[in-house]
């Protein structure tokens, strides 16, 4: 595949992101950088980013724009993003990052924009019923029929949901989405570089959907 791949995945909480990003990340041979992910690991290791971060993650809202542009500039400075590319997967999140982002990545520009198209509705029941290992971060879906305690099939590890995928915090997060993040669409709507992809349908769909986007593009 194509050397120099710069995605950026935007869309709605439980719109797929993260399970089309690392799917795009392998077949572009690129790195899957996750900052919700890196967050999540720098609460459970406790460090000093983790215990500033985990209170306003757990209130379903969004981390401060600084500490999220450092996390992001120390990953994408690393070898294997800075000489393959990288699909970011939940940053930036504000305009504030973007603009920032910007100027980090002046010399090597972001290519592709995705917007991963689910309605809120959809999402919302999506959430509700999405469990996650504690250990892993695999992620499951709640049928009501699960063994407790829930063990991870791939690990071992107990299955819970998060405290961000409860109810109230869905729709707060769903809320600060709309006021904070989703004007970021029109930020890159006016570059050439927004793709909009409908998010509904099987995963292999919806990958082919992203695929052909980056894949045109690229031979522009």
């Amino acid at each position: 595949m194509s050397a120099g791949v710069r995605i950026i995945m935007f869309g709605r909480q439980g719109a797929g992101k993260g399970t089309q990003s690392a799917r795009l990340a392998k077949y572009f041979a690129v790195p899957h950088i996750s900052t919700g992910e890196m967050l999540r690991n720098a609460v459970k290791q406790d460090s000093v980013v983790g215990r500033a971060a985990k209170t306003v993650l757990d209130r379903g809202e969004l981390v401060d724009d600084g500490l999220m542009v450092s996390l992001v500039q120390g990953r994408i400075g690393q070898e294997d993003a800075r000489t393959a590319g990288f699909v970011l997967d939940g940053f930036p999140r504000t305009i504030g990052q973007a603009t920032a982002f910007d100027e980090l990545t002046q010399a090597r520009p972001v290519g592709f924009v995705i917007d991963l198209d689910v309605k809120r509705e959809v999402v919302v029941g999506r959430l509700s019923s999405r469990r996650t290992c504690e250990s892993c971060d695999a992620i499951y879906t709640a049928t009501g029929k699960e063994p407790s305690p829930w063990k991870c099939a791939k690990c071992g590890g107990t299955v819970v949901q998060r405290t961000d995928d409860t109810s109230a915090a869905i729709n707060h997060r769903l809320d600060v989405y709309e006021n904070q993040t989703a004007p970021l669409i029109s930020y890159y709507g006016g570059r050439g570089s927004l793709h909009v992809v409908d998010g509904l349908g099987t995963p292999d769909e919806v990958f082919d959907r992203i695929k052909t986007v980056v894949e045109t593009g690229l031979r522009r």
